[in-house]
């Protein structure tokens, strides 16, 4: 028998919790169980200021937004940040609710540059996540690792992995200042000072 779709289901109005809404067996839960992200507050700690300026993006959902690019393979910052916007399970991650405004890509890359276009706490940060997700099994380096030719031939994997984390997490620190750096090219905006790579103090 033909049947013809109920179109006002999605007028619906139902009550339920975001975190309904994400599988029990969700990679990002596994993460999540797992993984502590507080680590990033204490090391950007300096870099904001206590009562001024507007209220930021928490520099947690800065680096988890990123490592959401990385861990699923998107392939840039401005087309993660629409998938958030349409997939639960990374809002759920991110702590943000089904109505809440995600930060829009000039957003993202105002407070990425503020706080890390003059120090290596990025390739810091991200490093320490990386080797965290390697070592619980969450990324496999032989698989996405950009040059994993030489970690095959490795006696000393440990060692190798870790030296491989370093790189990768320059490569998308890189990656994304180019990103970034050509979107303010378009809307005609002065580049971003160069990298000194001074870790703060």
């Amino acid at each position: 028998m033909l049947r013809k779709q109920d179109m006002t289901n999605r007028d619906q109005l139902v009550f339920f919790s975001i975190d309904e809404l994400v599988p029990k067996d969700h990679l990002l839960r596994k993460i999540d169980a797992v993984m502590n992200f507080d680590f990033i507050y204490e090391l950007v700690s300096e870099m904001y200021s206590e009562d001024k300026g507007r209220p930021s993006i928490d520099p947690v959902v800065l680096i988890k937004l990123v490592f959401i690019q990385y861990l699923f393979g998107i392939g840039s910052m401005r087309k993660t940040i629409r998938e958030v916007n349409m997939n639960i399970a990374y809002r759920w991650f991110l702590g943000y609710g089904i109505k809440d405004e995600i930060p829009h890509f000039s957003t993202f890359s105002k407070n990425y540059a503020r706080r890390f276009k003059n120090s290596n706490v990025f390739e810091e940060i991200f490093a320490k996540i990386l080797s965290e997700a390697v070592e619980a099994g969450f990324v496999d380096p032989k698989e996405v690792f950009i040059d994993s030719t030489h970690i095959k031939a490795s006696a000393n994997k440990k060692k190798t992995y870790k030296e491989e984390v370093v790189k990768e997490a320059k490569i998308y620190r890189q990656l994304l200042d180019e990103e970034i750096e050509k979107s303010r090219a378009i809307h005609g905006q002065k580049p971003l000072k160069k990298n000194k790579t001074k870790k703060q103090s």
